[in-house]
C-alpha cells in the first residue's frame, strides 16, 4: 500500500459523535452547576463584599422604628389631644425609600386634622412620608377631640399597631463600592508582620509535616513486630478532636504549677524559671556568635501542626512505597548500594510525585488553617496569620468588607502559588 492510498483520518466528529457528546454534556449539566454554584457563589460574593463598605451591622436590614402616644388628656366632650407618630430610621448608614404607614383610629374620637401627607378615610388613616435618610426622624401629628361615646367608653389609640410598607436601602446590592478595604489592610501596621507569620507558619508547618511523614512512612515500611499497633498510634493525632489535642497541648505547656513541660525542664534544671510557651512572642537566641529573637509562640504552634498532620502525609507517602517493586531495592542490594543510597536514588525519586501534590495540599490547608492557631493563642503573641486577621477584621471590629479583602488577598496568593507550583512540580513516574 503507497501512502496516497492509505486510509485517512476522518476530520472532525460524525453525526452520531457529535448527538452523544451533547447527550453527555445535558446529564453532567445538572453536576455542573451544582458545582459550580457551590464553588463559585460563596467565592464571587466574597469578592463583591470585598469591595463594598460593609460592617456586621449592615446585614439587618434597616426599619422604622414607631412609638405612638396620645398627648393630652380627654376628660370632657370637644377636649382636643394631638396623636403622636414618633418615627425614626433605624439605620444611621442606609436610606429608606417610599415609607407609607397605615393606622386605624379609635372610632370615637372626631380627627380634626392631619397631617398634610395623610389621608382618613372613615377611621383608617394612612401617610405617605416619601424617602428617610440615614438616622432621620420626625413626628406625625394628628389632632383629635374627645366624644361622649369616647367618655362613655374610652380606647386607647395603642390598640392597634401602625403598619409601615417601605423599601429599605441594601448596601450589599448598592452601587456603592470602593477600594478603602483594601488600602486598611495594606496599609495596616502590622500588615507584613502578619504577612511574615503566615508564610513562616505555613513554611515550616507545611515542610515539618512531610519531612515527619516521610520519616514516619519509612519506618512502617519495614516488617516488626507490633507495627500495626505503632500505626495507629501514629494516626492518632490526626483522627483525635481539634479540641480535644489543642486543650491538653496548652495544658501540657501551661507555665502555671500545673503544666508538664514546664514542671519537667525545671526538675532536670534545663531552665530557671517557667516559659509561657504559647504566651511569649519572642526570645534571643545566638548561634555562631549571630543573635536574633526566635518567635517562641509561633514556632510552638508550627510544632502542633507538624505533629497533627504528619499522620496525613505518611499515609499517602506509605501508600507509594508500597506500590514500588521490591526488585529494584534487591538489584540496587546486589550492586553494593547502601540503604542511604537506595533511599536517595531509588525511593526519593519514586516519592518526588506524590511529595509534590502532598505539599500543595498542606501548604493550601496550612495556609488556610485557622482553628488551630485560634484554639492555642486566640492570634496572640505573634501567632496571628492572615486567617486570624480575616476573623478579628470581620467579627471582632465588625468589619465585613475589610474581612472579605483580606481573604481576597489570601486567595490571590494561594492561586498564585498554585499556577507556580503546577508550573515547575515534578510528575509521577509510576
Amino acid at each position: 500500500m503507497t501512502p496516497d492510498s492509505q486510509p485517512k483520518p476522518p476530520k472532525g466528529l460524525g453525526p452520531l459523535a457529535k448527538r452523544e457528546m451533547r447527550f453527555a454534556y445535558m446529564l453532567l449539566l445538572p453536576t455542573f452547576l451544582i458545582v459550580l454554584s457551590v464553588v463559585l457563589f460563596p467565592l464571587v460574593a466574597n469578592v463583591w463584599i470585598s469591595f463594598k463598605p460593609v460592617t456586621l451591622g449592615d446585614l439587618r436590614a434597616p426599619s422604622i422604628l414607631s412609638n405612638e402616644r396620645l398627648m393630652g388628656d380627654l376628660e370632657a366632650v370637644g377636649d382636643t389631644a394631638d396623636i403622636r407618630y414618633r418615627l425614626r430610621n433605624s439605620s444611621r448608614q442606609s436610606a429608606i425609600a417610599s415609607v407609607t404607614f397605615t393606622d386605624t383610629l379609635p372610632a370615637s374620637l372626631d380627627v380634626l386634622t392631619v397631617d398634610e401627607r395623610c389621608t382618613l378615610e372613615d377611621a383608617a388613616l394612612r401617610c405617605d412620608l416619601g424617602d428617610y435618610e440615614p438616622g432621620f426622624r420626625e413626628d406625625v401629628i394628628v389632632r383629635v377631640a374627645a366624644t361622649q361615646a369616647f367618655l362613655d367608653a374610652p380606647a386607647d389609640v395603642k390598640d392597634t399597631d401602625p403598619a409601615f410598607d417601605f423599601v429599605p436601602e441594601n448596601i450589599l446590592t448598592n452601587d456603592d463600592f470602593t477600594l478603602d478595604n483594601f488600602r486598611k489592610v495594606f496599609n495596616a501596621s502590622d500588615f507584613w508582620e502578619v504577612l511574615w507569620a503566615s508564610l513562616y507558619y505555613t513554611i515550616a508547618g507545611t515542610v515539618g509535616a512531610l519531612v515527619m511523614g516521610l520519616f514516619a512512612a519509612q519506618l512502617m515500611n519495614m516488617t516488626f513486630l507490633g507495627r500495626s499497633v505503632l500505626r495507629g498510634l501514629f494516626l492518632s493525632p490526626y483522627v483525635a478532636p481539634v479540641i480535644a489535642v489543642a486543650l491538653a497541648w496548652v495544658l501540657l505547656l501551661d507555665p502555671g504549677p500545673g503544666g508538664t513541660l514546664n514542671a519537667l525542664l525545671l526538675q532536670l534544671g534545663v531552665i530557671d524559671g517557667p516559659i509561657s510557651f504559647l504566651g511569649q512572642r519572642a526570645a534571643e537566641l545566638s548561634i555562631l556568635g549571630l543573635t536574633f529573637d526566635f518567635p517562641v509562640a509561633l514556632t510552638v504552634v508550627i510544632i502542633f501542626e507538624i505533629w497533627r498532620y504528619f499522620p496525613l502525609a505518611m499515609l499517602f507517602i506509605l501508600a507509594r512505597m508500597q506500590s514500588v517493586s521490591t526488585d529494584i531495592y534487591e538489584a540496587a542490594e546486589i550492586d553494593g548500594a547502601t540503604p542511604l543510597q537506595q533511599f536517595r536514588f531509588i525511593s526519593l525519586p519514586q516519592l518526588a510525585g506524590i511529595m509534590a501534590v502532598l505539599f500543595l495540599l498542606r501548604f493550601i490547608w496550612t495556609f488556610n488553617k485557622f482553628d488551630d492557631i485560634f484554639l492555642l493563642t486566640g492570634g496572640a503573641a505573634g501567632t496571628r496569620t492572615l486567617t486570624v486577621n480575616v476573623y478579628e477584621q470581620a467579627f471582632a471590629i465588625s468589619n465585613l468588607g475589610a474581612g472579605a479583602a483580606v481573604a481576597v488577598v489570601v486567595f490571590l496568593m494561594l492561586l498564585c502559588f498554585s499556577v507556580i507550583f503546577f508550573k515547575f512540580s515534578p510528575e509521577d513516574d509510576a
